[in-house]
């Protein structure tokens, strides 16, 4: 999501809060410290409902339409004065002369703001192996090969995403072939596979979710599968 760096202590002033592990659309990008405790100060002490790094300081949620929002239990974190100050993490004779808050605030604005973990999808083509004219049609048995090319926004430009867990769907109601694409590291991926012994109006798909990067959701429709009957009459 954002780059990984040695940096100063964040300073934070505020609330924490909860997030629901099971979500896979929001994430803890900064937590509290392992001795922390959340509890309100106008009630009696009772057991903390959450304690440690499970209490979540500033958390990131990307919707499934890939829009992006930040929640901070602090207004401070993005202060001057605390982007400025110098901090010393406890236990530690080693101070900081700056803390990490502008570092902190600067690379997860630009994940928020989608100059970091950014895809996009495009090139996609199908066609018969050999062949280079993408069909209205495929035959039962027909041997096809499918490709597409996935790049990444770096702040500046397009580079080429690379990772070995994108996959494609040959899908009519429900996946009749689901494919691995091998990829060129350049950006394309691709494989081949044979049209399944069915008939009916197939789907190309591809859903592609990876935590911190935008989803992509792509389908290209052909058309009915032709089955050809050879129909003879003897006498």
């Amino acid at each position: 999501m954002y780059q990984t760096f040695e940096q100063a202590p964040v300073l934070f002033r505020g609330i924490g809060h909860s997030v629901n592990p099971a979500s896979t659309l929001v994430l803890k990008v900064l937590s509290a410290s392992p001795s922390a405790y959340s509890a309100s100060p106008k009630t009696k002490l009772s057991t903390p409902s959450i304690t440690g790094s499970t209490i979540a300081l500033v958390s990131v949620v990307q919707a499934r339409n890939n829009a992006r929002m930040l929640i901070s239990g602090s207004l401070d974190l993005f202060s001057n004065r605390f982007l400025r100050s110098g901090v010393l993490k406890a236990g530690s004779l080693n101070k900081h002369e700056k803390s990490g808050n502008e570092q902190f605030v600067t690379e997860i604005s630009k994940w928020v703001f989608h100059e970091r973990g950014h895809l996009k999808a495009v090139n996609v083509t199908h066609h018969r192996v050999a062949e280079l004219a993408e069909p209205a049609m495929y035959r039962i048995n027909d041997d096809l090969e499918y490709s597409i090319e996935i790049y990444e926004w770096s702040g500046s430009s397009w580079k080429p995403y690379v990772s070995d867990d994108v996959q494609v769907q040959f899908y009519m109601m429900s996946p009749y072939v689901l494919k691995s694409l091998s990829t060129d590291l350049k950006g394309l991926y691709f494989t081949s596979f044979k049209v399944p012994d069915v008939y009916g109006v197939f789907q190309f798909k591809v859903e592609y979710q990876r935590l911190g990067y935008t989803s992509l959701s792509l389908s290209k429709q052909v058309s009915n599968i032709i089955v050809i009957l050879f129909l003879g009459c003897f006498h």
